[in-house]
């Protein structure tokens, strides 16, 4: 049941990866929701470093995932799957998807959407899903970070960095991050980073240890890997948690398991978009439980950078490896 709905939709995919110039608008059919699946009409897609290695052609899509990059959306569920509450009809929702977000319609698991507060632009509800299901399950779920510890976050005013520093403020965690400017560093502590490090000036692993007094920090939010893992792991307190979420810098790292050892520490990590349905609707079961309500009093709002159009999704892409922006970049699609 739902709207009477076109047969066809815009999308922008790529038939070879490459640059940001390969997007190309191409006409597909309008999916149609399987079981435990709604149809959303999409309003606004967030763009995601994901979908840039996507594009690159280093990150294919899972098995039975949609090949059209983009991993989050809002807007409005207009048909239902079989087993999806009719309830969800008509309602304004942003979800997390396994791809498929560029495009005028996409499919989600019913279970893997949130409301949209009445108080909240779609074009805002388009940027939190990806970075807020990250962020809660490496910060708060492997890394455990608690009330009182101390959050060591690299990239502070990425998308992920920005939605990192408030959701630990939030709950009462101090945040260090490190930055590639002194803008971005200053841009950090408006977010409420407490402490914002410019790694081009400066030796984060020094500035962690004078910062903490020696201490060191109880969680790491590691995007970068490669020859940082070293020197994240001595800005590590003792029984600190090292978790990593992407590797920028390369996957191989050298690990002196003795200091793990005789440290306590651990070293984790995870991807979101391979994950299961099942895991997907726990985590957000959780975070609608825990974490949501601070969007729908407005405690917490995703920091924007630029909304592009669907159409120039290329300039969308190149403002993301240019690394200059702020925050999260957006896509108007409806």
């Amino acid at each position: 049941m739902g709207q009477v709905l076109p047969d066809t939709m815009t999308a922008m995919g790529f038939d070879e990866p490459g640059g940001p110039e390969v997007f190309r608008a191409e006409t597909l059919p309008v999916p149609q929701p399987g079981e435990d699946q709604v149809l959303i009409r999409v309003s606004h897609a967030g763009v995601n470093r994901p979908d840039v290695i996507q594009r690159q052609g280093f990150y294919p899509p899972p098995p039975g995932a949609s090949p059209i990059p983009g991993l989050e959306i809002s807007g409005e569920v207009v048909a239902l799957g079989k087993g999806s509450p009719e309830a969800l009809l008509g309602q304004k929702v942003c979800a997390l998807v396994s791809g498929g977000g560029y495009a005028e319609y996409c499919l989600a698991h019913f279970r893997h959407c949130l409301p949209v507060p009445a108080g909240m632009a779609l074009d805002e509800a388009a940027a939190i899903p990806e970075t807020l299901f990250t962020v809660w399950h490496n910060v708060f779920e492997r890394g455990m970070a608690a009330e009182g510890e101390t959050l060591l976050v690299h990239g502070g005013t990425s998308g992920i960095g920005t939605m990192a520093i408030m959701l630990a403020k939030a709950f009462g965690l101090d945040v260090i991050v490190t930055c590639g400017d002194d803008e971005k560093c200053a841009e950090a502590r408006k977010v409420g980073a407490d402490h914002a490090i410019n790694y081009k000036t400066q030796d984060f692993v020094e500035e962690v240890e004078r910062i903490t007094g020696g201490n060191g920090v109880e969680v790491v939010l590691d995007m970068v890997s490669g020859d940082y893992v070293a020197r994240n792991m001595k800005c590590l307190a003792e029984s600190g948690r090292h978790v990593t979420i992407a590797v920028l810098g390369g996957p191989k790292a050298e690990i002196n398991m003795a200091v793990v050892m005789s440290r306590r520490l651990t070293l984790t990590g995870s991807t979101l978009r391979p994950r299961t349905d099942a895991f997907k609707a726990a985590l957000a079961d959780e975070i609608a439980r825990t974490a949501w309500p601070l969007f729908e009093n407005g405690d917490i709002r995703p920091v924007m950078d630029k909304i592009f159009a669907l159409s120039d999704v290329s300039a969308a892409h190149a403002r993301m490896e240019a690394g200059d922006h702020i925050g999260k970049i957006v896509l108007e699609v409806g």
